[in-house]
């Protein structure tokens, strides 16, 4: 059990790749907080999920990209837990705009999309950085993309929202060091969930498959293991690991 008394909280953590997050540190012993912002059904249904492992699992609402609401679920989730060692920034948000579609980019679009996915991780960690000094330091995961090294995904406005995440966590890594708080990321290629509205078709994932070196996409559960492993290894800071089964790095393979 590599985080018995420990205490997560994963933002977004009721579907997809933040349920699998959170059952990971649970069935690590973790304590995790399930924040939610719409989703409250399959939240308390994740958290009870993970109350199987032994470990105490709760939620809490909040949209992460309004500073007091982010404030407050972090301060909630210290509370009800007893304390705060880990956050990972999983909460995120886009809308499928054809990249050539540039007037399809609205004021209202770029807003909301940086808003949740960068704005609102600066407001989670500031929020957390007391309640981790006060356990003598802490561990921050950044959910990014590998749409912030390709230029792809399901928007423009997507892709530079998860670069800027990128270059943010560096930016944490450091500001932080000195008072132990480690801030990594991950980066996911394409996965099969319902984020973004359920975009990805069983088409995309088939061309995946068949352009990645190992040949198949990756799945949420190897990527909440690389989340664990960012947690667990005291040695890592500043640093993404890409989970897409080496397309990234090796481009496509030759079929």
């Amino acid at each position: 059990m590599k985080l018995e008394g420990k205490m997560a909280l994963v933002t977004g953590g009721g579907t997809g790749l933040g349920r699998a997050i959170v059952l990971a540190l649970a069935g690590e012993g973790a304590s995790v907080a399930v924040n939610y912002s719409k989703s409250e059904a399959a939240a308390r249904d994740t958290a009870l999920s993970a109350q199987k492992a032994g470990v105490t699992a709760i939620t809490v609402p909040g949209d992460v990209s309004r500073d007091s609401e982010a404030r407050a679920l972090v301060d909630r989730a210290a509370q009800e837990l007893g304390g705060l060692d880990v956050v990972v920034n999983n909460a995120g948000w886009t809308r499928r705009v054809p990249h050539e579609e540039l007037d399809g980019l609205t004021d209202e679009l770029w807003e909301r999309v940086m808003g949740v996915n960068v704005r609102g991780a600066f407001y989670c960690v500031r929020a957390a950085v007391p309640h981790m000094e006060r356990r003598g330091g802490g561990v921050v995961v950044n959910i990014t993309s590998v749409a912030a090294m390709t230029g792809g995904g399901s928007s423009m406005a997507y892709a530079a929202s998860k670069a800027a995440l990128g270059t943010l966590t560096i930016a944490l890594a450091r500001a932080l060091a000195p008072k132990k708080i480690r801030v990594n990321a991950v980066a996911p290629g394409l996965l099969a969930t319902g984020f973004g509205g359920g975009f990805i078709s069983d088409g995309m994932l088939e061309a995946v498959a068949a352009s990645t070196a190992v040949g198949r996409p990756a799945t949420v559960e190897e990527c909440a293991q690389a989340v664990l492993h960012l947690v667990t290894n005291g040695s890592m800071t500043g640093s993404t690991m890409i989970v897409d089964g080496g397309l990234t790095a090796l481009g496509p393979r030759d079929r």
